[in-house]
C-alpha cells in the first residue's frame, strides 16, 4: 500500500473527507486511514435477527419490527412523544423525551419500523425509551453482520465511522507482521481475519465473547498491542545503555561514614537496593532505576547513599520533589545526614527570597554545593550545575516526562548524561511493572524498619463525630499529636464538604486547651514551613491539613489521623495519608470519617483500605478500579498507552509478549520494525528519561 493511501486522511481534499470530519477524527487519535483499522468497536448491536415483542428477554437489547398504530404528544408529567406499535405477538409503547417535529410527522399510523432497544415494563405495559429506529418496507433484508458501535466524539456519527472503517479494510495492508511459525507457537489467529471479524462480526459470532473481549480475535489484537509496547520500551532500554554517563565507582569513604553515624542499621531490603544502585552507578552508561517501597520503608536514606557516591567521585547530585513540603523534608534529612560529613546541601525553591536564591544558584554553579534539593525550581533555565552526575526524582509519577528530562539533561556534558534514580511510595503492581515500566530497572524495599507498628484503620460514620473529637482530645492530652485531614480549603456548595478553614476554626473552639495548627497548599511557603516546624517540635498538638501532607511528613510522635470525607478520596491517596502516622514505635490509628449514602465504588474503596495495610495490595486494587491511565497520572505523557489489553485479565498475554519481544529483538529486527510501524507509527521513538 502506498504512503499516499495510508495517509489519505491527513491530505487535505485527497480523500473526499470534509476538514471538519478530519478534525474530529484527530481528536480520536486518527490521523491516517490505516489508524481506523485499530479504532475498534466498544460494543456491538445485533440487527441480524428479529425478535417478537412478546418473546423479548428482559434486560437485553433486541431488534423488533412493528407497525405504528397511534402516535401523540403528551404533556404529563413532561412533554413526551408516545407511540403505540404492534407486531403479531403483542403491543409495545415507545417514549421519546427529546424529539424533533420531523419525528412527529414520520411516526404516524401505518408506518413500519425496525426498533433496537431494551423492552421494559412501563406504566402502560411493555415499552422502549428512546429506541434507535428506522422506517422499513415489509420484507426488508436484515443486516449481515453484527453492528459495531465505535468510540466517537461530538459531531462524528456511527454511520461515518462505519463507512471509514470499511474503506480502511479495503485500502490498507492487512498482512501479518508476525511470521506464521510465531502465530502457531502462540496459538493466535491471523491479523487480517481477526481485524475483519472485529469490524464485521458475522451472524452467529458469540456476542458475550466479543463484548467481554475474550474472543480469539480480541486476544490477537491485545497480544499485538502488548508486544508493540514491550518492543518500544525495550528498544529505549537498549538505546539508553548505548549512551555515556559518568562512571561513579564506590569509594566507600563518605557512604561508610554515613552508615556509621546513622542511629539505625539498614534493613536487608534497603541493603539490597543500595547494592543494586551502587553497582549501576559505577557503570559508564546512565542508570535509570525505579526505587519503590511502601510508605515508611526507608527510601530516603538509600537515596542519600547514592548522592554520596556521586560526591565521592567529585560530582554533584540533585534531589527533586513535587511539593514544597516533601522537598523541604528531604532538605532537612539530607542536611542532617550529610552536613556533618562536610557535604554542603543547597535548597532551591520558588519561594526563596531573591538574595537567598542567588546565593544558592551560585553555590550550585561553582560546585560549592555538592547536593541540591528542591522542587520544579531545580529544572528552571537559570539553574546550572558544575558537574551533575545523579538526578534523584521523588514521587516520580507526579512529574511529566518533559520535566524529568529537563533535570536529566542539565548534567549532559561531552555526550554524557546523569544517572537517574526515581523513587515512588506508591507501590507499582507487578503487571504494571512488567508493562509500563519495562524500560526501567526496579529495586523494591518490601519491608519496614524494625520497631514500626502497623497502623490500625477504622471506618466511622460522620454522625459519630463527637466520639472522634473526644478521641483526639484524649490522644493529645496524653502527650501524642494528631492530624485532621480535609479535602478542600474553600467552600464548595456542589460538594458540600467540610473545609480545612472551617474545621480549623471549629477545632480551635473545641480544643481551647490544645495548640491547633493549619497547613494547606495556598499558605505562603514561609508560613507553611513555620507551621510544619512547630508540629515537628511538638509545639502544635493537632494539625489541620489538606492532602498537601500526603507525602514527605515524618513526625514519629503523631499517632492519630482523622480523614474527613474519606469516601471522596482515592485508594493511593488514602494509603499515603495513612502513612503519615505509625512512623514511631507507639500504636497508631487512622480514622476514616465517611458520609452516607455511599456509592458502590466508594464503599469498595473503603473496604479495601480497611482490610489492607500492604501498599502493594492496595495498589493492585487501585489499578483494577482506575485502570493504568489514572493510576500512572502524568507519567503517561509520551508513553505507549494500552487501549485494548487488560493487565489483570490478560496476564498470560503480557508474559507471552515479554518473551516474544526479547526473542524478536535478538533475532528478527525486520519483524520488530514492521510491528512497531503498524501499532505506533513514528510514535515508538518515545523520548525516554
Amino acid at each position: 500500500m502506498s504512503n499516499r493511501r495510508a495517509n489519505a486522511i491527513a491530505q487535505d481534499g485527497a480523500d473526499g473527507i470534509a476538514p471538519a470530519v478530519r478534525g474530529k477524527l484527530a481528536k480520536l487519535g486518527i490521523t491516517t486511514l490505516c489508524d481506523l483499522l485499530l479504532h475498534l468497536p466498544l460494543r456491538y448491536e445485533d440487527e441480524t435477527r428479529l425478535c417478537e415483542i412478546a418473546a423479548a428477554p428482559p434486560g437485553a437489547s433486541v431488534l423488533v419490527e412493528a407497525v405504528v398504530e397511534s402516535s401523540s404528544v403528551q404533556y404529563r408529567p413532561r412533554r413526551t412523544l408516545v407511540c403505540r406499535v404492534r407486531d403479531r405477538s403483542g403491543e409495545l409503547h415507545l417514549r421519546f423525551l427529546n424529539f424533533y417535529p420531523s419525528q412527529i410527522k414520520q411516526l404516524v399510523p401505518g408506518v413500519r419500523l425496525r426498533l433496537l432497544g431494551e423492552i421494559r415494563d412501563g406504566f402502560f405495559g411493555a415499552e422502549m425509551v428512546h429506541p434507535r429506529y428506522r422506517v422499513v418496507q415489509e420484507g426488508a433484508p436484515l443486516a449481515q453482520t453484527l453492528t459495531p458501535v465505535y468510540p466517537t466524539t461530538a459531531g462524528l456519527s456511527q454511520a461515518v465511522l462505519g463507512k471509514l472503517a470499511q474503506r480502511a479494510l479495503s485500502a490498507c495492508d492487512l498482512g501479518d507482521t508476525l511470521p506464521a511459525q510465531w502465530l502457531q507457537r502462540l496459538n493466535l489467529p491471523a491479523f487480517e481475519s481477526s481485524i475483519r471479524l472485529l469490524h464485521q462480526p458475522p451472524p452467529g459470532t458469540a456476542l458475550p465473547e466479543l463484548v467481554e473481549r475474550r474472543h480469539p480475535a480480541w486476544r490477537r489484537v491485545k497480544f499485538d498491542e502488548l508486544l508493540a509496547q514491550q518492543l518500544a520500551l525495550r528498544i529505549n532500554h537498549r538505546n539508553r545503555h548505548r549512551r555515556g554517563a559518568p562512571a561513579l565507582p564506590a569509594c566507600g569513604q563518605l557512604t561508610r561514614a554515613l552508615l556509621e553515624r546513622l542511629p539505625f542499621a539498614l534493613t536487608k531490603a534497603q541493603e539490597h537496593a543500595w547494592q543494586d544502585i551502587a553497582r549501576e552507578l559505577a557503570q559508564p552508561h546512565p542508570m535509570q532505576r525505579l526505587l519503590q517501597g511502601d510508605v515508611g520503608s526507608g527510601k530516603t536514606v538509600v537515596a542519600a547513599l547514592a548522592a554520596l557516591q556521586a560526591v565521592e567521585n567529585g560530582c554533584q547530585a540533585a534531589v527533586m520533589a513535587p511539593t514544597e513540603i516533601l522537598a523541604e523534608q528531604h532538605f532537612r534529612k539530607f542536611s542532617e545526614w550529610l552536613a556533618p560529613l562536610g557535604v554542603e546541601v543547597a535548597w532551591l525553591s520558588g519561594a526563596l527570597r531573591k538574595k537567598d536564591r542567588q546565593a544558592a544558584l551560585q553555590k550550585v554553579a561553582d560546585g560549592g554545593a555538592q547536593v541540591a534539593v528542591g522542587t520544579h525550581a531545580l529544572f528552571q533555565e537559570q539553574v546550572a550545575f558544575q558537574k551533575l552526575a545523579l538526578a534523584i526524582v521523588d514521587e516520580q509519577h507526579r512529574f511529566g516526562v518533559h520535566q524529568r528530562l529537563a533535570l536529566h539533561t542539565k548534567g549532559a556534558q561531552g555526550g554524557e548524561v546523569p544517572h537517574q534514580l526515581m523513587m515512588s511510595a506508591t507501590p507499582i503492581p507487578r503487571t504494571l511493572a512488567m508493562s509500563y515500566y519495562a524500560d526501567l530497572d526496579v529495586s523494591v524495599i518490601a519491608e519496614l524498619p524494625p520497631g514500626r507498628t502497623p497502623v490500625t484503620t477504622k471506618l466511622v460514620d460522620e454522625q459519630r463525630r463527637s466520639e472522634i473529637v473526644q478521641r483526639v482530645r484524649d490522644a493529645c492530652m496524653a502527650g501524642g499529636q494528631a492530624y485532621w485531614v480535609c479535602p478542600l480549603i474553600e467552600e464548595s456548595e456542589a460538594l458540600q464538604l467540610q473545609t480545612a478553614l472551617e474545621t480549623h476554626q471549629t477545632l480551635l473552639q473545641t480544643f481551647p486547651e490544645l495548640k491547633v495548627g493549619l497547613v494547606h497548599g495556598r499558605l505562603p511557603q514561609q508560613e507553611k514551613a513555620a507551621v510544619m516546624e512547630a508540629f515537628q517540635r511538638g509545639d502544635i498538638h493537632l494539625l489541620v491539613a489538606t492532602t498537601v501532607i500526603e507525602v514527605g511528613v515524618d513526625v514519629p510522635n503523631a499517632t492519630l489521623m482523622v480523614i474527613e470525607h474519606a469516601e471522596r478520596m482515592g485508594l493511593s491517596q488514602l494509603h499515603q495519608l495513612r502513612g503519615r502516622v505509625g512512623r514511631g514505635t507507639a500504636q497508631s490509628l487512622c480514622i476514616l470519617l465517611y458520609q452516607q449514602p455511599l456509592g458502590p465504588t466508594a464503599r469498595e474503596r473503603l473496604k479495601i483500605i480497611y482490610e489492607n495495610s500492604d501498599g502493594f495490595e492496595v495498589a493492585r486494587h487501585d489499578l483494577r478500579l482506575r485502570g493504568p491511565g489514572e493510576f500512572l497520572g502524568s507519567r503517561q505523557s509520551g508513553m505507549p498507552i494500552l487501549r485494548f489489553a487488560d493487565l489483570e485479565a490478560d496476564l498470560d498475554l503480557l508474559e507471552a509478549a515479554r518473551g516474544t519481544a526479547e526473542q524478536l529483538l535478538t533475532s528478527d529486527m525486520a519483524t520488530v520494525q514492521r510491528h512497531l510501524a503498524r501499532w505506533l507509527g513514528d510514535r515508538h521513538n518515545y523520548l525516554r528519561v
